[in-house]
């Protein structure tokens, strides 16, 4: 049943026509069916107030489920093996007569892999048989017991422990089975059915906040002519407002989203630039505006538009000052501060201000040279082809607007996959060629995007992701614990002649376990402070003073240094100290030539930034040994990067691919791309305009793809 939005006849219009009977109420209700509306208000259409939200998913739009990809560990093996690896808690005698029973009943063999079982077997084994008796037979080793039930079924015994889970515990470990889908009951639209029976052109307010920005402008701006004059002079200054807001979001470059985008899937630069969105339509003047890296994410036709929305927020009467690395961004800015010359303990000097103009005159400055074209990243004197007859094939992928995309990955390249931001190019990479690969090679309980075939993975013998997710979530996770030089810093201190004699073994040196660590601190060499209603506060011990050891253990020094003094060293202080020493001296060299030189080899993982985190992943990665068949994807490993850092981290990915693995690079800076060896381009628009293959091929040969908005701007960075 749907309320429409109607007008009442005025008297002018005449009385309302006499004929057949009708029914009436007084209240919002059908005095047929008998459905009725409580008084219809704001909140009925808010899924955060109870009044509103669908009493099913409480407003999530999203219920987990017992998946059935998720229970069953490898589809190839056979029961006997662990196909179902819910069943693998149950002991071996009970699991081994169940199946017994369950083959003799229904003839087949418990010996034959999953996949080649009759399909009413497998469903049986899933869902359990219904109201069909099995007879079973049991024994515990002293009597033999003969019954017929029911089999459950996996399932259902899943369903059955989540209901009768008593801790948490218990719940977390039942999650592992579980996935997310849309609420049946509201279809995702997160509102009880009472706020979606009332409907202006035809859709109810979760039709419309499914609408990607450009669309919803649309509908709003052609939603005047479906009202009546009354209505239309009612919601006159209601639609305006609504039509100001979504403009400010196309002019932040984040028309291919959707109203009811869920925060937590925006990327950091989506979340800033919806925040400036609101704050020009504020219209305020006199405003001091920081920004830190707005064009994170973006590609350089979104960055252009970006730049003009800054460029109005400065002609309204307020400041805006940007922490940026973009060129463009730059050579726009009316005023350029140079902080430098590194980073680190290098860094916290003001090299240049002024004009970009002036900056670029400025021998001493880095950023000046590379904006005036005295230092530059070079285009390759040639491509690579990769090896002969060796790709990855991805076929029909159809996640999220992906438009049933096949791409072919040469194995032994540097890729680039490029596009506008929104295009699709997680969704291809992540959500599906990653997860997939992962499901395929390490069997792991990934749910990959739909997709219709994937092959060549017999090329590769594993696939490695690089993100910016922190390498550790507490302060005593740290890049040479995540790198593995601490086990032989910490063994070369156990080896000492002083930690010999007092019998030292190697968890003294660990600030993990008791024994050499601070107990106040617990090894983290801070005290967590937890404050109500604000984030917690992290303070130095005053036991240890930070230095996470107490003070018997700091006795022992190796060059007057102890293990805490060590730790405090930069990688770049710590190379040379430990020169002799080849299991740590190359693990740091790895830590250096990502250009973290700079960072301390103990400093918390808490304190660094995601792209230092992804340059920590990648260092562990140069520092094991290659086999030569392995594929990297990073997601624009260049955030939050100076172009002389990307330098330097070009020089390491292309090693790794020289060496003969792959690369797989999601990126939009167009001095990465112009590096590659072979461009996947996804568009051409974001959102529902995107989802297709663009243009596939060098980089030269994208740049001459008419529909390709990369190729575009590719073209000029070939030919400068």
């Amino acid at each position: 049943m749907a309320i429409e939005i109607v007008s009442y006849p005025d008297a002018a219009e005449g009385p309302i026509p006499v004929g057949e009977e009708k029914l009436f109420s007084e209240r919002f209700a059908c005095p047929v069916s008998g459905f009725q509306l409580t008084e219809i208000e704001p909140r009925l259409f808010s899924f955060n107030s109870p009044f509103g939200a669908c009493p099913v998913c409480e407003g999530l739009g999203i219920e987990k489920y017992f998946d059935p990809e998720r229970i069953i560990s490898n589809h190839k093996l056979s029961l006997k093996e662990g196909a179902i690896s819910v069943w693998q808690h149950m002991p071996s005698h009970k699991l081994d007569q169940m199946l017994s029973n369950l083959a003799q009943h229904y003839q087949f063999s418990v010996h034959t892999p999953l996949m080649d079982l009759p399909q009413k077997v497998q469903d049986v084994l899933l869902y359990g048989s219904g109201e069909e008796l099995i007879p079973m037979r049991y024994s515990d080793g002293v009597r033999m017991q003969d019954k017929a039930n029911a089999f459950e079924g996996a399932l259902p015994y899943l369903e059955k422990q989540w209901r009768l889970a008593a801790s948490t515990g218990m719940r977390e470990e039942l999650e592992k089975y579980q996935s997310k889908r849309p609420c049946r009951s509201c279809q995702g639209y997160r509102l009880k059915q009472e706020a979606l029976c009332v409907k202006l052109a035809d859709l109810h307010i979760g039709e419309v906040s499914h609408l990607s920005i450009t669309q919803a402008l649309h509908w709003f701006e052609q939603l005047p002519t479906t009202l009546t004059p009354t209505q239309q002079k009612i919601a006159e200054r209601i639609l305006k407002e609504i039509q100001d807001r979504l403009k400010f979001l196309t002019n932040v470059g984040l028309d291919y989203l959707t109203l009811a985008r869920e925060s937590g899937t925006l990327s950091g630069g989506e979340s800033q630039r919806i925040r400036l969105a609101s704050q020009i339509g504020s219209g305020l003047s006199g405003v001091l505006y920081v920004l830190d890296e707005p064009s994170i994410g973006l590609h350089q036709s979104d960055n252009r538009r970006l730049i003009t929305t800054l460029q109005h927020l400065r002609d309204l009467g307020n400041t805006v000052i940007v922490v940026e690395h973009d060129e463009e961004t730059m050579l726009t800015a009316d005023y350029l501060i140079d902080m430098g010359l590194g980073a680190g303990v290098h860094g916290g000097t003001v090299i240049a201000q002024g004009t970009p103009t002036e900056v670029m005159q400025t021998p001493m400055s880095i950023t000046g040279q590379y904006l005036s074209g005295a230092k530059k990243i070079h285009i390759p004197k040639q491509r690579r082809t990769g090896h002969v007859g060796k790709a990855i094939e991805l076929k029909g992928a159809t996640a999220n607007n992906l438009q049933n995309v096949d791409i072919t990955i040469p194995l032994g390249t540097f890729t680039c996959v490029t596009g506008v931001s929104g295009g699709g190019k997680s969704s291809l990479i992540i959500h599906t060629l990653y997860k997939a690969a992962m499901q395929k090679l390490e069997g792991t309980k990934t749910s990959p995007g739909p997709y219709a075939s994937l092959r060549g993975l017999e090329y590769i013998d594993k696939i490695i992701e690089i993100d910016q997710s922190p390498i550790g979530r507490t302060p005593r996770s740290n890049p040479a614990t995540y790198t593995g030089a601490f086990t032989p810093i910490r063994d070369w201190f156990v080896e000492l002649p002083e930690s010999k004699l007092r019998g030292y073994k190697p968890g003294r040196f660990s600030f993990n376990v008791k024994g050499g660590r601070c107990e106040i601190c617990q090894g983290d060499g801070l005290l967590k402070i937890e404050m109500h209603f604000l984030p917690d506060v992290y303070v130095v011990c005053d036991e240890c003073k930070g230095q996470r050891y107490n003070r018997e253990t700091l006795e022992i020094k190796y060059k007057d240094k102890s293990i805490a003094d060590v730790l405090s060293m930069t990688v770049e202080e710590a190379l040379p100290f430990f020169d002799k020493m080849p299991p740590i001296r190359d693990k740091l060299k790895a830590l250096m030539e990502v250009g973290l030189g700079y960072i301390e080899i103990g400093q918390s993982a808490t304190t660094l930034s995601g792209g230092e985190a992804q340059r920590v992943k990648l260092a562990k990665e140069l520092s094991k040994r290659s086999t030569g068949r392995t594929l990297y994807i990073l997601d624009e490993p260049t955030t939050g990067l100076h172009s002389e850092d990307i330098s330097k981290l070009l020089v390491v990915l292309q090693r790794l691919v020289e060496l003969g693995n792959t690369v797989l690079v999601i990126e939009h800076n167009m001095d990465v791309i112009k590096t590659a060896d072979y461009i996947i381009d996804i568009g051409p628009g974001g959102g529902d305009r995107g989802g297709r293959l663009v243009g596939a091929g060098t980089p030269e040969q994208v740049a001459k793809t008419e529909e390709s908005v990369t190729g575009e701007f590719l073209a000029r960075y070939l030919a400068s």
